[in-house]
């Protein structure tokens, strides 16, 4: 009985917990379609009282920056993070393998870029002077090419993988690469789709890479447009989203909104498929390691 009442208070405490964080997402969609006036009198509410499409109207009008921007995050997250997810696998099956000389030094120089870097000014000055990476989409996609903490989570998956099964594979005449992507990706697949979400959050939610290299508005992704839209209301009243509307016109707070709910929108979407993978990769790595 004492443990039902232990439960119970359990979920309850949770579900309360979790209703919290869910709260202000409800509010963020409620102003996002509610009308800008009622906003401005009225302040933000869960429900809302004056229904109005209008941000996300003006948000997706013809001569948006919006898709433009959609468009530059979905190609710098996908090919960003399959690049990174295939410079990360062959680091980290490398730096798995007994046989590897030096292995034990290699993993300590990647383990030395988590503690110390060069700062950040030695390392704009090589991306933009030497590597040429300014207002390019490559400027947002190769500075996070290989993460070392994603490196090392990734290796310890590899590292329980039956040294008998490789060798297997290799009397049967299976080369490294084909060892790596037929055989290890698959029995380490859900460490492998855990650093994949991460490299995935970790491109679509960039805005500092667009702070420092891009000034092309063409290359804007969505997350540095949604910061200069919440920093700044002149961004907004100038055109910087959309300019098929009066600047008087412009649903200034219900915009931030919806681009917001845009913003978080494909996320939220996956995330549910890939739950699984996610929970048991973080489990599984980090008792491996």
């Amino acid at each position: 009985m004492q443990d039902k009442i232990v439960t119970y208070t359990a979920y309850v405490f949770l579900s309360l917990l979790a209703l919290v964080c869910v709260i202000p997402f409800f509010i963020m969609f409620s102003g996002s379609i509610t009308d800008e006036k009622y906003l401005q009198l009225n302040g933000y509410s869960i429900l809302p009282h004056v229904f109005s499409l209008k941000a996300y109207a003006y948000i997706f009008s013809g001569n948006s920056s919006i898709g433009k921007a959609y468009w530059v995050t979905i190609f710098v997250t996908v090919v960003g993070t399959a690049f990174s997810m295939v410079i990360t696998g062959l680091l980290a099956y490398s730096l798995s393998r007994k046989e590897l000389k030096f292995r034990n030094s290699l993993s300590f120089i990647v383990f030395f870029t988590i503690l110390f870097n060069g700062g950040l000014v030695p390392w704009y000055i090589v991306t933009t002077k030497y590597l040429h990476l300014g207002d390019t989409v490559w400027g947002l996609i190769l500075p996070y090419t290989v993460n070392a903490w994603n490196m090392f989570l990734l290796r310890n998956f590899f590292r329980a993988i039956d040294d008998a099964m490789l060798e297997s594979a290799r009397i049967d005449g299976a080369n490294e690469v084909n060892i790596l992507f037929r055989i290890v990706f698959p029995l380490a697949l859900p460490g492998v789709m855990t650093v994949g979400l991460f490299y995935a959050l970790q491109y679509w939610n960039d805005w500092w890479l667009p702070l420092l290299l891009i000034n092309d508005q063409k290359l804007y992704p969505v997350q540095y447009l949604l910061r200069m839209v919440l920093s700044s209301m002149q961004y907004i009243s100038s055109g910087g989203v959309g300019s098929t509307y009066a600047a008087s016109a412009v649903p200034a707070e219900s915009i931030k909104m919806a681009i917001t709910i845009v913003t978080i929108g494909p996320i939220v979407f996956v995330y549910p498929f890939v739950q699984k993978y996610f929970i048991k990769g973080l489990t599984v790595g980090g008792v491996k390691g």
